[in-house]
């Protein structure tokens, strides 16, 4: 068992730091979705995106600290690939916001955690606070997967923590 999580850890690892890596082959306006697949494989989920393009949402969770969103215009060219998991977005979530909307911001999240008792539902990713100082956001969701309140915390799992 023990030998299976160091093997998951580790692949977990190599693909997060293959990322800048693949990042770099990537320019936008000039990659393909092709391209982009080559890159980065099957996304977790696609979007529709404004405009008629698609998102691609490549999920890092839950042992990374990024989600990647990329954006193919009608054209078959990437416009755009972030990294979503920011203080900026995060700032973006909004009490009454429908979680379909956090979802499509921040991509699938590392975990959910269901507080039956309270009638809520917690979202979390994991993310880096510069320099590398690793943090959990937290989206608080009441029965109707509407956004009650978020919050940050010290991740409590991870090394970079301590």
């Amino acid at each position: 068992m023990l030998k299976r999580l160091a093997g998951f850890v580790c692949v977990a690892l190599a693909l997060s730091a293959c990322d800048p890596q693949r990042i770099d082959k990537l320019e936008e306006g000039v990659a393909t979705e092709a391209d982009v697949r080559a890159q980065f494989g099957e996304p977790e989920k696609i979007w529709d995106a404004p405009g008629g393009g698609r998102t691609f949402e490549y999920n890092r969770q839950p042992q990374g600290h990024q989600n990647y969103m990329i954006t193919i215009g009608t054209d078959d060219k990437m416009s755009a690939l972030r990294q979503v998991l920011t203080p900026q977005n995060f700032a973006k979530v909004k009490p009454g916001m429908p979680m379909e909307d956090v979802r499509k911001m921040l991509g699938k999240p590392m975990k959910t955690t269901s507080f039956p008792l309270k009638n809520e539902v917690d979202y979390d990713w994991r993310y880096l606070e510069p320099p590398n100082t690793s943090m959990v956001f937290t989206v608080v969701f009441n029965p109707d997967y509407r956004v009650l309140r978020t919050l940050s915390a010290p991740d409590p799992d991870s090394v970079h923590s301590r």
